[in-house]
């Protein structure tokens, strides 16, 4: 898809800008490290992400939209058997997709290999919006895989999927954001989408809590899945966010890359 890449860059850039500078304005809770370090840890994970993803795809189409152009020309996938209005089908893609990721964040939380390398987005001491960015590259590299399936699988257009990509990319960045929402506008809000207030709870250093609000856009699926927790117990401002490390060693880059492979 033509200029796709610039489109991405200019609205993850741009949104990343603008919530950061809201984060300034309006923080929910203070930071408990050092901002500098842990941005150069988190921003530099997701350029390693980012690398990695594009060098894999000079061998395969691990890419979606590159799969989607391939699936349509194929005619492989649901869509491209049905006559579909254009609007019905990006909304059914949005739909399909989002629910998709819901159910992968659930499974990476139950299955031990799964959560070995989720625990590196888990592990960061501080919620604000750099922690969306935060992933290890192999799971970042398993999610475009399963992500690449299921393109194949139900055929939607490489515009779908670049919407949902900057949809799903955007709503991620806010819904971490260190933002202070006022109550009736998260109630609100929170209807439809993930909330920094009812994803923060997601990243409790609780069991019971991270094992909850798995929604990274619409909020929806865990109230359908009864996996929807309004608030933590402790409250927004004493809460504990990250795992059992809590020191410094979450936000060095070698010890989150190697994170995975610790007994």
């Amino acid at each position: 898809m033509e200029h796709e890449i610039a489109l991405r860059i200019a609205a993850f850039v741009g949104l990343l800008a603008v919530l950061a500078g809201l984060e300034r304005l309006a923080p929910r809770r203070p930071l408990v490290q050092p901002k500098p370090h842990r941005w150069t840890t988190n921003l530099a994970l997701v350029a390693i992400d980012t690398l990695t993803l594009r060098a894999l795809a000079l061998a395969v189409p691990i890419l979606a939209v590159t799969a989607a152009v391939d699936a349509g020309q194929l005619g492989l996938g649901l869509f491209n058997l049905l006559d579909l209005p254009g609007w019905v089908e990006l909304i059914l893609a949005i739909l399909i997709f989002d629910f998709s990721i819901w159910l992968q964040h659930l499974i990476t939380h139950k299955v031990p290999l799964f959560w070995r390398f989720h625990r590196v987005h888990h592990a960061d001491r501080d919620f604000d919006v750099t922690t969306a960015l935060r992933f290890h590259p192999v799971e970042i590299v398993a999610s475009s895989a399963l992500k690449v399936g299921l393109v194949y699988l139900i055929g939607p257009s490489a515009l779908a999927v670049v919407v949902f990509e900057i949809l799903l990319n955007a709503t991620a960045m806010f819904n971490h954001a260190n933002l202070k929402l006022p109550l009736w506008l998260d109630r609100l809000v929170r209807l439809v989408l993930v909330t920094p207030d009812m994803h923060r709870v997601h990243h409790s250093v609780l069991r019971s809590e991270h094992d909850s609000n798995y929604g990274f856009s619409l909020s929806v699926w865990d109230r359908i899945f009864r996996t929807y927790v309004p608030q933590p117990v402790a409250g927004h401002d004493a809460m504990t966010v990250g795992l059992e490390w809590q020191d410094d060693r979450p936000m060095q880059l070698g010890w989150a890359l190697w994170l995975p492979f610790r007994r």
